[in-house]
């Protein structure tokens, strides 16, 4: 095949690149973009007049590039899943430029197929799966279905903060709710928005720590049409103009920069929003449920939080007992998940012998409910018998390590009749630790998870 020369092929060339429907971008040996068409521009909202002859590591982050690594490597990879932004989803296509005859590397080229909208459809089609079991559980489970229902448990402290939180909710005042990562915080709020005179209106959960600083203003106001490029054409309302009537939901609001804590601060005066490109206000009827895991008070006492935004997110505090300080609610929790778990992986249903549920309530889950939530699904996932017993969680779960012989208790007993029976049986068998896991009935690596949890150390020289 002869391919077209001279003037000629630059053309021929330019129109194949524009005629594709992917992102394509030419980078030279150092870095520097030579060529960035329009579908490029589409996908990354980036013109190139902006980004032609700059390096392309200005406009992403260096560790999230792959032509970069094309250039280290000099081996083409073909439709690999990528995410170069938060917010976008790309199959790339890279290959490097070689001047064969020199031996010589010139740059790399990549064709960017974008698949955010199938990502996305996607997640919604994980949500909708996961409200679906939700209603399953709600069949066949007869159970009470307040604004609480989904916080199970019945220990004084969270039954203490139920009570709390549903005088709260009856009225319009402002929320902070305090506790540690995954207690449980959004799961409150929803219950404030649901036991509130709002309920029928929105509820907006916003994750400040998940929103890239940049973002920040877009997010929280919305933008009018023309605003910037790669903004949708008909501009885009925020989260706060979202919650008009209903509930907004700020997590993690230690995480929002002092710019935006100001312009925050200035919605709950003045209850009102300017889009970004906007000039005219839209009056907001929110009410505002704010929750953290930092102390509020310190920061504000080491200038990384507002004062006056402090006291005007402070009008009712909600502290949310951690997990460990609710141990009797931990059999309950895992019998839910569990119970939960075995109809989304359509696995018999199973029983906790009195064994693994001491070793559950003997671990002080750092991580709290999302931490033993995890640990119940990875139960189901991989049991195969209609009752787990301590020894079926030691197998599965073995980064829940350096487990100290607990004080008191049921668990107490059961680790020091362990702890002695692994003793004697390598006394018996002289060290041989094989054979002493056979005589137990316990796997080599179930025994030296024990030697390394009850920090037994025997020499039998």
């Amino acid at each position: 095949m002869n391919l077209p020369s001279g003037k000629h092929a630059l053309l021929y060339l330019q129109t194949l690149i524009e005629t594709s429907s992917d992102g394509i971008t030419i980078i030279d040996a150092s870095g520097q973009v030579q060529y960035w068409n329009s579908h490029a521009e589409r996908i990354y909202g980036i013109p190139f007049k902006k980004i032609k002859g700059n390096y392309i590591n200005d406009f992403f982050k260096e560790e999230d590039l792959m032509l970069l690594q094309i250039l280290k490597t000099k081996e083409p990879v073909f439709n690999v899943y990528h995410q170069p932004r938060p917010d976008k989803h790309v199959l790339i296509s890279s290959s490097p430029i070689l001047d064969e005859q020199h031996d010589q590397l010139i740059g790399a080229i990549s064709i960017d197929h974008d698949i955010t909208h199938i990502v996305k459809l996607n997640e919604k089609l994980t949500l909708t799966s996961a409200q679906l079991q939700k209603m399953k559980q709600s069949v066949q489970v007869m159970e009470y279905t307040g604004p609480f229902s989904d916080l199970k448990g019945k220990s004084p402290a969270i039954q203490k903060a139920k009570e709390f939180a549903l005088k709260v909710a009856s009225t319009e005042a402002t929320v902070l709710i305090q506790g540690e990562s995954g207690v449980g915080k959004e799961l409150f709020s929803q219950g404030i928005h649901d036991g509130s005179l709002r309920s029928s209106e929105p509820f907006i959960p916003v994750n400040c720590g998940a929103i890239p600083e940049a973002l920040f203003e877009s997010e929280f106001f919305g933008y009018e049409r023309g605003s910037f490029t790669g903004a949708h054409k008909e501009g885009k309302p925020g989260k706060i103009e979202l919650a008009h009537k209903g509930s907004l939901f700020l997590d993690e609001i230690g995480i929002l920069p002092l710019d935006m804590q100001a312009k925050l601060l200035r919605v709950l005066q003045e209850r009102e929003v300017f889009r970004i490109g906007g000039s005219q206000a839209k009056k907001v009827d929110i009410r505002i449920i704010a929750a953290t895991n930092s102390d509020l008070e310190d920061m504000v006492q080491k200038g990384l939080f507002r004062e006056d935004l402090y006291y005007r997110l402070n009008v009712v505090t909600l502290k949310i007992p951690p997990l460990r300080d609710r141990n009797d609610d931990i059999p309950l929790l895992v019998q839910s998940f569990a119970d939960e778990f075995s109809i989304k992986y359509k696995k018999q249903a199973v029983k906790l012998h009195t064994s693994a549920i001491n070793m559950y309530t003997s671990y002080d889950w750092p991580g709290n409910i999302r931490e033993l939530k995890n640990v119940v699904e990875r139960m189901i996932i991989f049991n195969e018998q209609p009752t787990v017993h301590a020894n079926n969680l030691s197998e599965i779960f073995p980064y829940i390590k350096d487990r100290r012989i607990p004080k008191e208790g049921l668990a107490h007993e059961k680790a020091l009749f362990e702890k002695e029976k692994i003793t004697d049986m390598l006394q018996q068998t002289h060290g041989n630790k094989s054979a002493a896991a056979k005589k137990l009935g316990i796997s080599r690596v179930s025994l030296y998870k024990k030697l390394k949890e009850y920090h037994i150390e025997m020499d039998f020289t």
